[in-house]
């Protein structure tokens, strides 16, 4: 918690969880997207812009034809390219949506950025922080819209958590816990443990805990972490101490080894908000008083096509002229980054060309 947010005094009335304030996907203004990376991702988030949003994807790239062509043929999209130069200069194309692995991600984005593309970046944003702050220095010098695709801050249950919190309804808060962990078979093929496609359990899945802590507790005061390699070198098990400006604790974990709950909970003087799993998506979230007592709780109308709410806000800011977001600035993902670069370099995690 940020210093200047007020605190509810004494003898309040009873507290309630606030309505999220988020508008929906349908209504943002329409932009023709260009998809760069026809992976997994990838088609989640086409099917969510589908199914939830009026936005347009027109073209897709791939450095397989063939790849592009089978993606492009799958949801109907007009033109697939076999290179991703191809994509990011098809004029049709308002803006790209960066979906390669996080190795690919800052010559990629610098790509389209360079083409006078908006762009949006799957998290983790790059590799580390040298390539953000080149990244985000490139789209203010092109005066493009750039933003790091982390879904998580524009979901409605994070609007609630956002209100709690500017309204000081937890009284000082002391403890943000975080974290997610999945049990990944330990194949050296896959990218999450390719050291050479910057895998590992942090930048993939160690990034929402992180970012969901810089939410809460503003930019960190102290690092402290310690972790165990994978059989590849990667980043296998982190947990990561963090403290806030005004002292209050944050402990985040992360873990390729084992499935964790992916809950998050924000304690204070005064009541504790506790978020279901997964955290990151759609959640439930709870307000329990400094008895234990539960008091309120918001439960999201719709869990899935969550990626949704990401395309949206970029459309609304592109649409406004805006070059970021409030929600998801640049200068925090920057400060992510850099605080990602020094788990990893407590870890002794180096990514190959680094």
């Amino acid at each position: 918690m940020t210093q200047d947010r007020p605190v509810v005094p004494e003898g309040a009335a009873r507290i309630t969880l606030p309505a999220p304030r988020t508008p929906s996907p349908r209504e943002a203004p329409a932009l023709n997207w260009g998809v760069l990376a026809p992976g997994g991702i990838a088609a989640a988030f086409v099917e969510a812009l589908r199914t939830h949003t009026g936005q347009r994807v027109v073209a897709v790239g791939s450095r397989d034809a063939a790849r592009a062509r089978a993606f492009a043929d799958r949801f109907g999209i007009p033109r697939a390219h076999g290179s991703y130069a191809g994509l990011v200069e098809d004029d049709e194309v308002d803006i790209v949506y960066v979906a390669s692995p996080h190795s690919g991600h800052f010559e990629q984005a610098m790509r389209a950025v360079e083409a006078g593309r908006h762009v949006l970046v799957e998290k983790a944003f790059t590799r580390n922080a040298r390539e953000a702050e080149e990244l985000i220095e490139a789209a203010r010098r092109r005066g493009v819209f750039l933003m790091e695709a982390m879904w998580t801050r524009f979901l409605p249950h994070i609007d609630v958590v956002r209100q709690v919190l500017d309204a000081g309804l937890l009284g000082e808060v002391h403890t943000v816990l975080a974290d997610h962990g999945q049990a990944m078979e330990p194949d050296p093929a896959h990218r999450l443990f390719a050291p050479e496609l910057a895998g590992g359990a942090l930048l993939d899945l160690g990034v929402y805990p992180v970012s969901f802590a810089s939410l809460v507790l503003g930019p960190f005061a102290s690092v402290t972490a310690v972790g165990t390699k994978a059989f590849t070198g990667v980043d296998g098990q982190t947990t990561i101490v963090v403290t806030g400006g005004s002292g209050a604790h944050g402990v985040l974990n992360t873990s390729l080894f084992a499935v964790t709950p992916t809950t998050a909970s924000i304690s204070g003087t005064r009541g504790r908000l506790e978020i279901d799993g997964p955290f990151y998506g759609s959640a439930r979230v709870r307000l329990v008083g400094r008895d234990n007592t539960p008091i309120d709780s918001f439960v999201p109308v719709r869990r899935d096509g969550g990626l949704s709410y990401q395309a949206a806000e970029a459309a609304r800011c592109v649409a406004a002229g805006r070059l970021e977001s409030e929600l998801m600035p640049l200068s925090e993902t920057l400060d992510i980054m850099r605080v990602l670069d020094g788990v990893r370099r407590d870890l002794g995690v180096v990514f190959p060309g680094e």
